[in-house]
């Protein structure tokens, strides 16, 4: 897995880890405006990085041990900020109850949390959402048009999700989402994380039900927020000034207690 740095010489660290179906550059609309201020580290997913074809997704909790591993070895361990989108959200979930690093703040958005379902209802569920993106590798910017019809995206942004799926892998497809939806965590679970926040997008409400919930019962100390203007994903690539402005705002709140 590679890491991509911005703005090495600034003290602050900000984590960014990108949803599935793209890859790390799915920052950058964001990354601009922070590397001035913070030192900015957005990892590349293996099975989404497309200058390492070798790789495949391997699990939530291996990536979110390989990250805990470098930011440590890299001296990034005190993180500003820590924030991951949908399967980041996962990753950023898992590191969280692992408790390795020193984490101000961590924003979840629209975060998969685990099913709390039997085995076989969770493997049913993963095998449908394997052919329903599986089609998406053939079924290109006309499924895609569709599946996103309820936000701003362009068709160069749509686009670029169809070019991902052409060449990511099944396997990886499959990792996925059967490590996102049946990754383990502790049955108690304690972090030294006191400020964490879990965004939805308005259009997304229903479908976060379960991860809301989740997160009310092992992460008590959440801060919840409905995002009106976006759907699923949609703030850092739609919205990256207004992405920039939030993280810049909960790292000052964070050093200005001085924490």
């Amino acid at each position: 897995m590679r890491m991509h740095e911005f703005g090495k010489n600034n003290k602050e660290n900000i984590v960014l880890i990108h949803p599935s179906g793209v890859m790390w550059d799915y920052f950058a609309y964001v990354w601009p405006l922070l590397e001035q201020k913070y030192h900015v580290i957005v990892p590349a997913l293996p099975g989404y990085d497309k200058e390492s074809p070798g790789e495949d997704f391997t699990s939530v909790e291996e990536i979110a041990a390989w990250i805990e591993e470098w930011l440590n070895e890299n001296h990034c361990s005190n993180v500003a900020c820590l924030y991951g989108c949908s399967m980041g959200g996962a990753v950023v979930t898992s590191i969280l109850a692992d408790d390795k690093l020193a984490i101000q703040n961590a924003v979840v958005d629209g975060g998969i949390t685990p099913y709390q379902l039997p085995w076989l209802i969770t493997r049913l569920i993963a095998i449908k959402d394997f052919l329903l993106v599986s089609t998406g590798k053939f079924g290109g910017m006309r499924l895609l048009e569709k599946a996103f019809s309820t936000d701003e995206y362009t068709k160069e942004d749509l686009q670029y999700v169809a070019d991902v799926l052409k060449w990511i892998s099944y396997k990886t497809i499959w990792r996925t989402f059967e490590s996102c939806n049946n990754y383990t965590m502790p049955k108690l679970i304690e972090t030294s994380c006191q400020s964490i926040y879990y965004w939805y997008g308005a259009s997304e409400e229903k479908d976060r039900k379960w991860d809301i919930q989740y997160y009310q019962k092992h992460f008590p100390y959440t801060q919840f927020e409905k995002i009106e203007h976006v759907g699923h994903g949609g703030l850092a690539s739609l919205h990256p000034d207004e992405f920039a402005q939030r993280m810049e705002s909960l790292v000052r709140s964070v050093y200005k207690e001085g924490v």
